[in-house]
C-alpha cells in the first residue's frame, strides 16, 4: 500500500472513530436515558430538562460556521484535538452535578461549543478533502458509520450503568470513554490533506477549487438544501433523541425502546454508507428522494405501530430517512459548491439544521408536559419531513465541476493533496 494510500485509510479511521465519540452518539443519543433519572433526583420538569438540547443546538449554529473557516483557514487537526479534549471533560463533569439548574445549563454550554467543533461537519471537510473519486461513500463510512456504531454504542453502555450504579456514573464513564477511544486515534492517525497550487498533475488538489460562502449564499439551490436537510433532517434527529421516552411512556419497556433505538441507530449508519455509493454512481441529487419519504411512515408507525415487529420497522424507516439526508448533505455541498470554503458552507447549513433541532426537543417534551404526550410533536415532524421530500425534487442537476468557481490560492509551501482513491 503506498504512502499516500496508507494515509487515506489512516484519516478514514481517525474521522470514523471520531464520529463514533461525537455529542450526537455519545450526549444526544442518551439524552432519553437520563432524562427521567435526572427529573426524579432533582425535581425538574422534563421540558427544563430538555432545554440543555436547545442550547446546545443554538451553540452549534454559532459555532459550526466559525469552526468551518477555522478548519479552512488553520486546518482541521489545530482545532478538533483540544476541542475533543475539553468537551469529554465537560461531559465526564456532568457527573458532579449539584441539582442548580443554570450549573446543568453551564456545562451543556461548554459540551455544546467544543463537541460542535469535534463533530461531523469538520470530520466531513478532512474526509471530502481527502477523497476526489469515491467520496460520497468515504463521506457515507466515515458520518454514517461512526455516528451509527456511536449511537448504538453509548445508549447501550448507558443503559447498562444508568440501570446498575446511577446517572452520574454514566455520565462519567461516557466521558472517560469519548477521550480514551477519541483522542489517541486522532494523535495518531488524523491529518489534513496537503494543499498545492501545482495544476501538473493528477494530483490537484481538490480543496482548492470552489466558490466562497458568500457566492454560495447567492444561489438558489443553497437555500433549497438549508431548508429540506434542516426541516427534515433537524426534526428527524431530534425523534432520534426521544425514542426512549416515547416508546416508554406508550408503555414499552426500556428493553424494547432500547432495541428501536438501536436499529434506527444502525440503519441510519447503513442508508448513509448506501447513499454516499449511490451518489458516486447515479448522478443526480433525486436518488435520495425516496429513501428520505420512507421516514415520514417510520414516524407514523413509532407513534401508532404495536408489537415489536411494527417499532423494529419504524426504527428501520427513520434510520433509511435520516441516513438518507445526512448522508446526501455533505455530498451535495462538494458537488453544488466545490472544496474551496466546504468548512464554511458546511457549517452554514449545519446551523440550520441544528437550529431546528434544538427547538424540536423542547416542543417535544412541551407538549408531553402539557398533553402527556408526544403525538401532536410527531404529527409535526411528518409534515416537516413531508415538506423535506417536496424541495429536494426540485433540486437542479449537479453543475459541470468548471462551473464549481476558481481555484483558490494556497498557503506556500505545501504540498498537493490526493484527488483519488
Amino acid at each position: 500500500m503506498s504512502s499516500v494510500r496508507q494515509q487515506k485509510v489512516g484519516v478514514l479511521v481517525a474521522c470514523t472513530i471520531g464520529n463514533i465519540v461525537s455529542k450526537t452518539p455519545a450526549v444526544q443519543a442518551v439524552f432519553g436515558t437520563f432524562l427521567v433519572p435526572l427529573s426524579q433526583a432533582f425535581g425538574w420538569p422534563r421540558a427544563a430538562i430538555s432545554v440543555v438540547l436547545t442550547i446546545m443546538a443554538l451553540t452549534a449554529a454559532v459555532i459550526y460556521p466559525l469552526a468551518g473557516r477555522a478548519a479552512d483557514a488553520r486546518g482541521a487537526r489545530k482545532i478538533l484535538i483540544p476541542s475533543l479534549i475539553v468537551y469529554g471533560l465537560a461531559v465526564a463533569s456532568l457527573a458532579l452535578m449539584n441539582g442548580t439548574l443554570w450549573q446543568f445549563y453551564a456545562v451543556f454550554l461548554v459540551i455544546g461549543s467544543f463537541g460542535s467543533i469535534a463533530s461531523t461537519p469538520i470530520y466531513s471537510k478532512v474526509v471530502a478533502e481527502w477523497f476526489d473519486r469515491g467520496r460520497g461513500t468515504a463521506l457515507g463510512i466515515s458520518a454514517g458509520l461512526g455516528n451509527g456504531i456511536g449511537a448504538v454504542f453509548f445508549p447501550v453502555i448507558a443503559a447498562i450503568v444508568v440501570s446498575q450504579y446511577g446517572w452520574r456514573t454514566g455520565y462519567a464513564v461516557i466521558g472517560t470513554l469519548i477521550l480514551l477511544i477519541g483522542l489517541p486515534t486522532l494523535l495518531l492517525l488524523l491529518r489534513d490533506a496537503p494543499r498545492s497550487t501545482l495544476a501538473a498533475t493528477s494530483e490537484i488538489s481538490v480543496a482548492s477549487t470552489g466558490m466562497g460562502l458568500r457566492e454560495a449564499l447567492g444561489l438558489p439551490r443553497f437555500w433549497l438544501i438549508v431548508v429540506a436537510v434542516a426541516s427534515g433532517g433537524g426534526a428527524t434527529t431530534a425523534i432520534f433523541s426521544h425514542v426512549v421516552p416515547i416508546l416508554t411512556d406508550r408503555g414499552y419497556g426500556i428493553d424494547v425502546a432500547t432495541t428501536v433505538l438501536s436499529i434506527f441507530a444502525l440503519t441510519t449508519s447503513g442508508a448513509q454508507i448506501l447513499c454516499g455509493r449511490l451518489m458516486d454512481r447515479f448522478q443526480t441529487p433525486r436518488i435520495v428522494i425516496p429513501t428520505v419519504a420512507m421516514a415520514i411512515f417510520g414516524l407514523l408507525l413509532l407513534e401508532f405501530g404495536t408489537g415489536l415487529a411494527a417499532l423494529a420497522l419504524a426504527g428501520l424507516l427513520l434510520g433509511i430517512g435520516m441516513g438518507s439526508q445526512y448522508g446526501a448533505l455533505p455530498y451535495f455541498i462538494s458537488r453544488y459548491f466545490g472544496m474551496r470554503a466546504f468548512g464554511a458552507i458546511i457549517g452554514t447549513m449545519y446551523s440550520a439544521v441544528i437550529a431546528i433541532q434544538g427547538i424540536t426537543p423542547v416542543l417535544l417534551d412541551h407538549g408531553y408536559d402539557v398533553q402527556g404526550t408526544y403525538r401532536f410533536a410527531v404529527l409535526v415532524a411528518c409534515a416537516a419531513l413531508a415538506g423535506a421530500t417536496a424541495l429536494l425534487v426540485l433540486l437542479p442537476g449537479y453543475p459541470d465541476p468548471a462551473e464549481a468557481g476558481p481555484a483558490a490560492p494556497a498557503a506556500p509551501g505545501t504540498n498537493a493533496a490526493p484527488a483519488t482513491t
